[in-house]
């Protein structure tokens, strides 16, 4: 049984039961937004995780860091630590987007070190199969995909992106229109290479109901992807992006009928003034399921700073209710991202997510805050270390300063106004 089914029978998983715990909110709302489609839990039943999650409406802002190895770099200790630091500061999921060496054994490796749940996308390994196989990626099959799929549903994998919206019709709005960035995601490229090298539909979507029942099976969650999402501001929010999400929402509909939970990836590239209008355009067409959003970020020109464009954007989409953001490194655009790169990328992604669940008034979502403000105005150093989304660094940096007086720090010294005004209070 899914947890989809379980809720639409009013039924109390153990995973339903864990994740309202967690969330503070009750069993019966937990139930009744799945039951709806507005909240999914991502979880393979072939799968123990230790650190489960639910993502959608009413719950804090998930989290989702992207690891993997390239053709160029592929060292899967370099992956493994990454995974591990991704968790440490505060990724809810990981996605395993490897593309080159071993992709299988690669993923096996993640699933068995993971405490979260684990993503993937399918069409990855499906191309690097049929280069290696058959000399060319444009050579894959549908049974191929299929199988990779189901390969990877018995590995454990606990949601999937699928790139289903990438179709001859929508694909040929990119042709029609006037970007700058044609198609950026490479899941996206790959398919519409295949479809017109082919002349043939999308293999996704043309075995969508062969995907949905691997996905019932193992109670997979399907992140339906955005593989027309734009590449660059000024192609935001145009007819082969909103043509997709049409199509996305169809194929929402479809696997809620098939008890198979779905979450909607989201762009992209996107100036501040067009977020909630892509965030409301989400919720309106795919019948308030999960948004995904990735990013978004603000600008196009903050290379070795994205991570920080996106947190601009994730937080005003979290604000306006995306319920999940992709980890964005100071690597995008440029290199494969090293173990530092993913970690400034998911604290920025988490400062991101927070400030969005302070907006849309998530139950508890103000307590660290208010922590860390009682520490401050006590002047309990070790506390704000502790409290801080990096203590590391933090410890670091106030053990790099020297303060005259200990219980201020080097910047006001003796005019720090917490201590001023203490001293006021006392007269």
């Amino acid at each position: 049984m899914t947890q989809l089914e379980s809720a639409l029978k009013n039924k109390t998983s153990r995973e339903i039961a864990a994740v309202a715990e967690i969330e503070r909110v009750s069993r019966n709302f937990l139930k009744k937004n799945i039951a709806s489609g507005r909240i999914v839990i991502p979880k393979n039943n072939k799968r123990t995780i230790k650190k489960i999650c639910g993502i959608g409406y009413g719950l804090r802002t998930k989290i989702n860091a992207n690891i993997g190895t390239s053709s160029d770099e592929a060292d899967i200790s370099d992956e493994l630590e990454k995974l591990r630091v991704s968790v440490e500061y505060g990724a809810d999921t990981v996605m395993d987007l490897s593309i080159g060496q071993d992709i299988s054994g690669i993923r096996r490796a993640v699933l068995k070190e993971s405490r979260v749940p684990v993503g993937t996308v399918p069409i990855y390994q499906a191309a690097q199969e049929a280069t290696r196989r058959k000399g060319n990626f444009l050579k894959m099959t549908a049974d191929c995909l299929l199988g990779v799929i189901q390969e990877q549903a018995e590995d454990g994998v606990d949601f999937m992106t699928i790139h289903a919206g990438v179709t001859r019709k929508t694909v040929s709005l990119v042709k029609k229109g006037k970007r700058i960035l044609d198609i950026v995601s490479r899941g996206g490229a790959i398919l519409t290479s295949w479809m017109a090298h082919h002349k043939k539909e999308n293999p996704l979507y043309e075995c969508f109901d062969k995907i949905l029942e691997i996905a019932y099976n193992y109670d997979i969650t399907l992140s339906l992807g955005d593989g027309l999402r734009p590449g660059s501001i000024l192609d935001a929010t145009d007819a082969a992006q909103l043509s997709e999400l049409r199509l996305l929402g169809k194929l929402a509909r479809r696997a809620h009928e098939k008890k198979v939970q779905v979450i909607i990836e989201g762009p992209g590239h996107v100036p501040l003034e067009q977020i909630r209008k892509n965030v409301e355009l989400e919720k309106r067409l795919c019948n308030d399921a999960p948004f995904y959003v990735l990013g978004p970020l603000v600008t196009d020109v903050a290379s070795t700073r994205d991570h920080i464009s996106a947190a601009i954007g994730g937080a005003l989409a979290a604000s306006y209710g995306a319920d999940y953001l992709c980890v964005v490194s100071p690597a995008e655009h440029l290199r494969h991202p090293s173990v530092e790169d993913i970690k400034e990328g998911v604290i920025a992604a988490r400062i991101a997510g927070h400030s969005g669940d302070i907006a849309k008034r998530i139950n508890g979502a103000t307590d660290w805050d208010k922590q860390m403000s009682i520490a401050r105005k006590k002047r309990d150093w070790n506390e704000q270390i502790s409290l801080s989304i990096d203590p590391q660094k933090a410890k670091e940096y106030r053990a790099a300063s020297k303060p005259h007086l200990l219980d201020v720090c080097t910047m006001c010294s003796e005019y720090c106004s917490i201590k001023l005004i203490e001293e006021c209070a006392k007269v």
